[in-house]
């Protein structure tokens, strides 16, 4: 028996219009009573995340911004690990004169971008959490858990990430929360490396851990769990890189749910 449950949020937990649906609401719920531990693991920013458990109505750690941040149930932050200001600031110089790549930042209780994006209102239309824009020109540097760059061509970005490895090296953690957004966290940060944190907060053992996701900055955190599921929906480089992984479902039947109910849940 599993005792911690940890699940990515968009394209995982929510539904295809990033909420949390009813029935899922409810395995969750039933989760709780029987006193097994649930985890939102996520690159979204804490801010947004608390808007979601509060509407699951459980308590729940946080790991988001990819694991540069985790809160615990009482909303208190209990591990964070920046990235290097300077390493900011050179991201930013980098990528600054490209139009057609938006610069976001997570920085404390705020999501800063370097032009609007009104797309993205849909991720957080229950939350209501508002980005806000920043000058390239002069950025702010300091507590920023994640520097992320947007734009709708795979290939493009992709790019970007080996310029990243090859410039950054180990200074920095490189994933791809979807196909179209390339994160940069700090060294060894991952939601895998957070996951471990919070096992060892609860007096668990990764082994006790069952974890879900869908995209590469989940690998870490399905290799470290005791076992770590693949969604049907996930980009066709996590499934090359977790081949050995078992998959289910898709977020829009809420699988992650229907998974938990048939193999967690007493029945």
């Amino acid at each position: 028996m599993y005792k911690l449950v940890a699940s990515d949020l968009d394209g995982t937990l929510l539904t295809p219009e990033h909420r949390i649906a009813p029935y899922t609401k409810q395995v969750l719920e039933h989760l709780h009573q029987q006193g097994i531990h649930f985890v939102f693991a996520t690159g979204r920013h804490h801010v947004d995340v608390a808007s979601i458990r509060e509407t699951v109505g459980i308590p729940a750690y946080m790991i988001t911004s990819n694991g540069a941040r985790v809160h615990d149930s009482d909303n208190q932050l209990v591990y964070q690990h920046n990235v290097d200001p300077a390493i900011v600031a050179s991201l930013i110089q980098d990528v600054k004169d490209d139009a057609t790549v938006t610069i976001h930042l997570y920085r404390d209780d705020e999501w800063l971008l370097s032009k609007m994006d009104e797309e993205l209102a849909r991720y957080h239309q229950d939350s209501g959490f508002q980005a806000h824009e920043f000058d390239v020109d002069n950025p702010p540097v300091d507590n920023v858990a994640k520097i992320f760059f947007i734009r709708h061509d795979h290939d493009y970005l992709l790019q970007y990430e080996h310029q990243f490895i090859e410039q950054y090296g180990d200074q920095v953690s490189i994933a791809f929360s979807t196909p179209f957004c390339l994160e940069v966290m700090g060294s060894g940060v991952s939601k895998g490396a957070a996951l471990e944190a919070v096992a060892r907060r609860h007096q668990l053992n990764l082994s006790d851990c069952i974890a879900f996701g869908d995209g590469m900055n989940d690998v870490e955190m399905l290799n470290a769990a005791g076992q770590g599921l693949v969604m049907a929906t996930a980009q066709a480089r996590v499934k090359a890189t977790l081949s050995d992984k078992a998959i289910i479902g898709s977020h829009a039947d809420e699988a992650v749910a229907r998974y938990l109910k048939a193999h967690l849940l007493d029945q």
